[in-house]
């Protein structure tokens, strides 16, 4: 589902014109961004929890030459599906 087909989704169940719905989605993603950036969790009963994850620094190789290189630490966004949404998706 990409961005429209999720924008006509909300905009059915919310009874929501497509233009308020957009905005809506657009809000929600923005709050999101700005709590994992401040390094908060950002939790959704029934939903999950979108948080940060750190990666530490380590050494990888290309691919193409076998060659040996470092792969600086880095901090990642992370989903953990709450235990209903894993329910609903092992039927």
């Amino acid at each position: 589902m990409n961005r429209t087909e999720l924008k006509t989704k909300v905009s059915e169940k919310a009874e929501l014109s497509a233009a308020d719905a957009d905005r809506a989605i657009g809000a929600v993603l923005e709050a999101v961004t700005e709590a994992l950036v401040a390094g908060d969790k950002v939790s959704l009963p029934g939903f999950g929890i979108f948080e940060t994850r750190e990666r530490a620094a380590r050494t990888g190789r290309n691919p193409q030459t076998g060659e040996a290189l470092e792969i600086a630490a880095s901090t990642a966004a992370a989903f953990k599906p709450a235990a209903e949404l894993k329910r609903k998706l092992a039927k």
